[in-house]
């Protein structure tokens, strides 16, 4: 069978002026998403004066990650789990593209307002799954990539296939569903699926363990997934290129995390005495950093790759085939702001001054905060354009309306006055099997490793499961009399998973959320061992 990929777009020409607007508006998602916590906990009036909280560091960090696929890298089919903490950036990005609202943005985190987590049914804006930090959002992109496989297969995919991408912080990986989804993802050679990680090294409480990045790239890599490590911004590659930088190189591959964070919330003068005492005697180095003002060599020791919008569209749009990928991008968590570094920043906020500095620095006039091209006001009319042409934008309504299943007038009614409530469904399901119904052809059945125990082996004795790649049933090709079929095909209509029932809730939702996502709606039915969901 042949597998669904993405059809090809072709990669915008990135030219100065194409990066430069995109910069511009990546500035813009910077201040509203930031403005947007500040709004929220020191200008909207407060009857009980408590911290409404947010998560301007771990917005800062990912900004410029989340700008490049928004603003050009993602299309209308292409499907996306938001890292939670990020959730100010994904409704600044949506105000710019027309999707959401100022009302919303000033009532962030409060009745009615875009919501602290992207939410499916609370956000008005375009979520595509709801989104909490426990790497739920995150699995459900790997079996959403399945779901679309199967519709697919069956030729109801409505548009071309998409990605199903999910977007999430380092420390988001301690989850150990997602592990379980990645196993999973193995056993049905997932496809048309990326997760890209924020590897800004800290969590709410701690810095992170060392070398972490190449335990979770052998992971991934033994999963056969693709993984990209990106690490250096392109001033950083060329300033490795001259003479003294192999050695600069080599000092932040060595340094410690909680070292390398320090620095960085210090500033520019704390990298140069660094920098001297450990390496200034090494050829070249002090020549090296003498090129260099404080803020330029600031810039410079920051100028990690998930900051580079130029390196990312290269990377993400360099992307041919449809292999899962994952994507460990180095960051800075708190990017671009006061507290950027700081171990405590996790739910830090900026107060007053510091927001009047951050003010001053992105020219904005105080009382057109909300505007969405305040201190660029020239651009525009340029900016505007941009953004009509945005490939993610140009359906504005992403999500399908897909026809109701019809369901026939009565369904079947299992024979007999007594009988076990398992026996009951299991007579009710092979009946359904049997009929030639709109409504059988649209279920589908998944169960973790208890089919058989749960009665729905009669429903793929007669449904069958479904693989992308036919598999045959070897104890029946070798005469070995079973009740079970357990062969495998593209027109199958169970799903099959291993025994981690976190992986069956999340195909579940996969498998309910197929209306809206492509456009067919299935039926989910899934098996525990004992209760029915």
């Amino acid at each position: 069978m042949t597998r669904t990929q993405p059809k090809a777009h072709e990669a915008p020409v990135m030219d100065a002026a194409y990066l430069e607007r995109l910069k511009l508006l990546d500035r813009k998602v910077q201040w509203l998403s930031a403005w947007m916590i500040h709004h929220a906990n020191h200008v909207r009036p407060s009857r009980d004066k408590l911290k409404v909280g947010g998560h301007q560091a771990s917005s800062a960090s990912l900004a410029q990650v989340m700008s490049a696929l928004y603003f050009s890298v993602l299309k209308p089919e292409d499907r996306v789990a938001v890292k939670p903490h990020a959730s100010p950036v994904f409704h600044a990005i949506q105000y710019l593209l027309g999707n959401q609202t100022r009302d919303q943005l000033e009532n962030f985190r409060s009745l009615h307002g875009a919501q602290s987590y992207p939410s499916r049914t609370k956000d008005k804006d375009d979520v595509d799954f709801s989104t909490g930090s426990v790497g739920l959002g995150v699995g459900v992109t790997l079996f959403a990539s399945i779901v679309q496989d199967y519709l697919a297969a069956k030729g109801w995919l409505k548009g071309e296939p998409g990605r199903m991408i999910a977007l999430l912080g380092d420390a988001e990986l301690d989850e150990g569903n997602i592990y379980e989804a990645l196993i999973e993802g193995v056993k049905h050679d997932v496809r048309n699926c990326w997760w890209i990680v924020d590897y800004n090294r800290q969590s709410l409480d701690a810095v992170m363990s060392e070398r972490m990045f190449t335990r979770y790239s052998e992971i991934f890599d033994a999963a056969g997934w693709q993984v990209e490590i990106l690490k250096w911004g392109k001033k950083q590659q060329a300033a490795f290129a001259l003479p003294g930088g192999e050695h600069l190189r080599d000092w932040i591959d060595a340094c410690p995390n909680q070292l390398y964070s320090a620095l960085t919330y210090k500033g520019g003068a704390a990298w140069r005495e660094r920098l001297m005492r450990d390496i200034g005697d090494k050829r070249g180095v002090k020549a090296l950093l003498d090129r260099y003002d404080d803020a330029a060599l600031h810039d410079l020791m920051t100028n990690l790759a998930g900051h580079d919008i130029e390196l990312l569209l290269e990377t993400f749009h360099g992307v041919a085939d449809d292999r899962p990928r994952c994507f460990i991008v180095y960051t800075v968590k708190g990017y671009g702001l006061p507290f950027a570094g700081h171990k405590d920043n996790h739910a830090g906020l900026m107060n007053p001054k510091q927001m009047g500095e951050f003010r001053a620095a992105m020219r904005i006039p105080e009382g057109a905060e909300w505007e969405p091209f305040a201190g660029m006001e020239e651009r525009a009319a340029e900016l505007e354009a941009f953004l009509d042409q945005v490939p993610f934008a140009a359906r504005r309504n992403r999500r399908h309306d897909a026809p109701v299943v019809p369901t026939p007038p009565t369904l079947p009614v299992p024979d007999g006055d007594v009988q076990a409530t398992q026996v009951a469904f299991g007579r009710i399901m092979n009946d359904l099997a049997r009929g030639d119904t709109e409504l059988a052809a649209h279920m589908v059945t998944t169960s973790p490793d208890v089919t058989v125990s749960t009665n729905l082996g009669a429903w793929v004795n007669q449904r069958g499961i479904f693989g992308r790649r036919p598999v045959e049933d070897i104890f029946k090709a070798e005469n070995v009399v079973s009740p079970q079929r357990w062969s495998m095909a593209a027109s199958g209509q169970h799903v099959e998973l291993g025994i981690a029932e976190n992986n069956l809730f999340l195909a579940l939702a996969a498998l309910g959320l197929a209306g809206s996502l492509f456009g067919t709606r299935l039926l989910p039915v899934g098996t525990l061992y004992d209760p029915f969901i």
